[in-house]
């Protein structure tokens, strides 16, 4: 059966081909009925509270306009959609027009797709990153609940792989909700990006009716109008800023739940999950492994598949409208989003129920020569070495007492005494400088900068990342807040239209 288009355009008289229909428009249909159509559907009402305003439309036609995008749920969406080339806008604009006594002759008067188009998916940006921040608020939460109770132990901390300083997994755990709250600030400005409004902008060059674009927005619940009509519709600096985030975001936190997987690793043992959240080997009955860090970290690498694509796609292009920026450029998008969702999510759970093996890190914690750069610290406050001969003596004396099969806990003054000599230096607190550098209880208590390892730093650390999070969430709140201020006000302008008269 054939479909007549000209009642959609009269440039072109049949169409689309069915390939273009299975390859390219009805999947494409599909996702917008799944995830756009609210957002196509609020533009329509504002649209309508525009048209009023200018004496476009009736007081009735508002209403039934109005009463009939309040029906149009995907499903009947879709079955308008045969008959309008499979595009989301036609199909609304079909399913309505079908169910009119008589279509306005101005209803749709100066308008285009493109800035529509725009404008829905900054909507539905907006309307994600809302969920994002929450979702990373809530996992930093989570990293400062873990560092909360782990501030009393002990760990080794490394460098280039190697023991390097005590620390204590409190100081570890404190720098991923560091990293987060870093994150949740650059994500403020992307949220500005995705709070300004294409309506208004037209196919690229601007509308020729006296469209009250600040209005549009403020029913929109947008922060700002987007200022320039070209770039209005030629850009998606929203989607490419929060999958750059994203992006980086990802690399961090692979790199974080990188130390996790070696850290429960075989040599090590320092921490565990409960077996509901671990995995078996079918073959060697003695292993325990914990797949979900392998697949939290995998994940992490499709946070950079969806940047890389976005930048790709729109970097040959011209600079104006065109599907290839609207739809293809932007297709890895909300993948990005889900996918960092179910990072977050996986993480917080893995970090609400990670132990740590005390044992294991007491154990770790008494192996290696840590004082080290302590002892060569004293060595040059309390015994006069120069700085850098200090770092000699100390690296000379841990050889040696490495090679005399000397632990840390038994340190040996005499070699530390020869090693000095040797240098040209002497001091009769050898044996204090070495009990007290070697003592593993004093590693953490000695650190008292800001920021630092430290008992009391790490605690106003804490309370401080803590406050910050609650500000934050604060702060999204507000704007969800907003979002349902614009709501309740364009429900109240459009039943103020359509209680007036023509």
């Amino acid at each position: 059966m054939s479909i007549d288009h000209t009642n959609l355009t009269g440039r072109i008289s049949a169409g689309p081909d069915g390939l273009l229909r299975t390859e390219i428009l009805e999947p494409q249909l599909r996702f917008e009925l799944a995830c756009l159509l609210p957002h196509y559907v609020r533009l329509e009402k504002v649209l309508l509270a525009e048209y009023a305003r200018m004496g476009l439309l009736t007081g009735e036609q508002v209403g039934l306009i109005s009463g009939l995008l309040d029906r149009a749920t995907p499903d009947a969406v879709e079955r308008s959609a045969r008959g309008a080339m499979s595009d989301l806008v036609f199909s609304l604009e079909r399913f309505i027009s079908q169910r009119l006594p008589e279509v306005p002759p101005a209803w749709h008067v100066d308008r285009s797709r493109n800035d529509l188009q725009a404008s829905a998916q900054v909507l539905y940006g907006r309307a994600r990153l809302l969920d994002t921040a929450e979702l990373l608020i809530e996992l930093g939460r989570a990293a400062g609940r873990l560092a909360a109770r782990t501030g009393g132990l002990m760990m080794p901390g490394y460098t280039h792989m190697q023991a390097a300083q005590l620390v204590s997994p409190a100081f570890y755990f404190s720098a991923l909700a560091e990293q987060l709250l870093h994150t949740l600030s650059r994500l403020e400005p992307v949220y500005l990006t995705a709070s300004a409004c294409p309506m208004g902008a037209g196919a690229m060059a601007g509308q020729e009716l006296g469209w009250d674009r600040e209005r549009m927005a403020r029913l929109l619940g947008c922060e700002s109008v987007q200022r320039h009509a070209l770039r209005a519709v030629s850009q998606r600096d929203w989607a490419l800023e929060a999958c750059a985030e994203f992006s980086m975001l990802g690399v961090a936190l692979s790199r974080f739940v990188t130390d996790l997987m070696i850290w429960g690793g075989t040599g090590y043992g320092y921490l565990d999950l409960p077996d509901d959240w671990s995995g078996i080997s079918s073959a060697m009955p003695q292993k325990k492994n914990f797949p979900v860090l392998e697949r939290i970290r995998g994940r992490t690498a499709h946070l950079h598949a969806a940047y890389h694509g976005i930048a790709t796609a729109q970097r040959a292009t011209p600079y104006s409208n065109s599907v290839e920026v609207s739809k293809e450029a932007s297709a890895q998008v909300p993948a990005a989003f889900d996918t960092l969702a179910s990072i977050s999510r996986l993480l917080t759970g893995v970090l609400d129920r990670l132990e740590f093996n005390e044992e294991r890190l007491a154990r770790a914690c008494e192996a290696e020569y840590f004082g080290g750069f302590t002892l060569a610290n004293q060595l040059t406050l309390r015994a006069g070495v120069p700085w850098r001969t200090a770092q000699v003596v100390t690296g000379r004396y841990i050889v040696a007492a490495v090679a005399k099969g000397l632990p840390p806990a038994e340190p040996e003054p005499a070699l530390l005494e020869k090693v000095l000599a040797e240098h040209g230096y002497a001091t009769p607190l050898a044996e204090t400088l070495l009990r007290e550098a070697m003592d593993v209880t004093a590693a953490l208590p000695a650190k008292r900068t800001a920021g630092s390892t430290g008992p009391e730093p790490m605690r106003e650390l804490l309370a401080t990342q803590e406050a910050e999070f609650d500000q934050l969430a604060s702060a999204w709140a507000a704007r969800r807040t907003r979002l349902a201020d614009a709501d309740a006000e364009l429900a109240a302008v459009l039943a103020e239209a359509a209680g007036a008269r023509a």
